[in-house]
C-alpha cells in the first residue's frame, strides 16, 4: 500500500518527457460518479474543466477525491488564468494546471510563478489538501518539482508569441485549442476546417521545435492520428458530455427511429 504521508510523483509530468503519447478525457459533467467511471477507463489524464463546464470548488474537490484511487493524473483548467484561481486549484490537490487563453510570455511567466512556492514563485503557503492537511512529509520538498503548468495557445496573438511563450521558464507544455483558434481565424464552430487544421499542425511543430511538449484536443480518430503524426505528445480524445450525448442519441435512434415498430 502506498505511504499515505508521501506525495507520489506526477506521472503525467514524467510522461511528457517520455516517448509515448498520453491520452486523456475532458470532464464537464461536474459529477464525481461520472469522474470515477472515467478514471477507471484507462486514460492517462483527466481534465476537470472549470472554464466551460459548471464546475465550482466543491464539485472539483469531489471529483479529485473520486479519482484519487485510480492511476490517472487529474488536471484542472480554471475559469481563467488568474493567480488566485491557480492557487485554489492547487490547494485542492491538483499538481497539473491547464491555463486557458495565455497570449503573452508575460502572462505565461505569471502563471508559472503562481504554481510554485517562493522563492521560485508566488504560490501561497497553506497545509491544505495538497499537503494532506499537513501530514505529507515530502510536500514542501517535492511540490515545485511535481507542479506542472500547461498553457493554452488559442488565439492569433498566442500564435504570434508562441516562441516567446514556449521559452518561459516554468512552462512545462503548451496545448493548442482548435475550437477557439478556429474562431480567431474566422471559422467559428469549424475546428476541422483545413485552415484551422493547418494552423494546429504548424503550432504543434513550432512547440516541439522550441523544445516543449505539445498537446491538443481532438475528438475524432482522424484528427487524433493527424495531430499525433504532427508531434502532439498528449491528446484529449473526448469530452464526457459529448460521449454521453453521442451514445444516448445513438441508443435512442436505434429504438425510436421511423423503422421501429413499422409494418413496412
Amino acid at each position: 500500500m502506498p505511504n499515505a504521508t508521501e506525495i507520489a510523483p506526477n506521472r503525467f509530468k514524467q510522461g511528457l518527457t517520455g516517448g509515448a503519447v498520453q491520452y486523456g478525457l475532458w470532464l464537464s459533467l461536474a459529477d464525481p460518479v461520472a469522474a470515477e467511471i472515467a478514471a477507471g477507463a484507462g486514460f492517462d489524464w483527466l481534465t476537470i474543466d472549470q472554464e466551460h463546464a459548471p464546475n465550482d470548488v466543491r464539485t472539483t474537490l469531489a471529483q479529485l477525491q473520486a479519482v484519487a484511487a485510480y492511476p490517472v493524473e487529474p488536471i484542472i483548467r480554471p475559469l481563467r488564468s488568474e493567480r488566485s484561481l491557480l492557487k485554489q486549484a492547487m490547494d485542492l490537490g491538483a499538481r497539473t494546471i491547464l491555463a486557458p487563453m495565455v497570449d503573452t510570455a508575460e502572462h505565461a511567466a505569471e502563471m508559472a510563478a503562481a504554481v510554485r512556492y517562493p522563492p521560485t514563485g508566488v504560490r501561497g503557503v497553506a497545509s491544505a489538501r495538497a499537503a494532506r492537511w499537513g501530514r505529507a512529509t515530502n510536500h514542501w520538498e517535492r511540490a515545485d518539482a511535481e507542479a506542472c503548468l500547461i498553457v493554452q495557445i488559442e488565439s492569433t496573438a498566442a500564435l504570434d508569441a508562441l516562441d516567446e511563450i514556449a521559452a518561459v521558464d516554468g512552462v512545462d507544455a503548451l496545448f493548442v485549442g482548435p475550437s477557439d483558434l478556429g474562431a480567431a481565424l474566422g471559422h467559428l464552430g469549424q475546428a476541422d476546417h483545413p485552415e484551422v487544421r493547418a494552423a494546429v499542425v504548424e503550432a504543434i511543430g513550432a512547440i516541439r521545435a522550441a523544445g516543449k511538449p505539445a498537446g491538443v484536443l481532438a475528438t475524432t480518430p482522424e484528427r487524433v492520428e493527424e495531430y499525433v503524426a504532427a508531434g502532439a505528445t498528449f491528446v484529449g480524445v473526448g469530452v464526457d458530455t459529448m460521449v454521453l450525448a453521442r451514445a444516448t442519441s445513438d441508443l435512442a435512434g436505434r429504438w425510436t427511429g421511423p423503422e421501429v415498430g413499422s409494418d413496412g
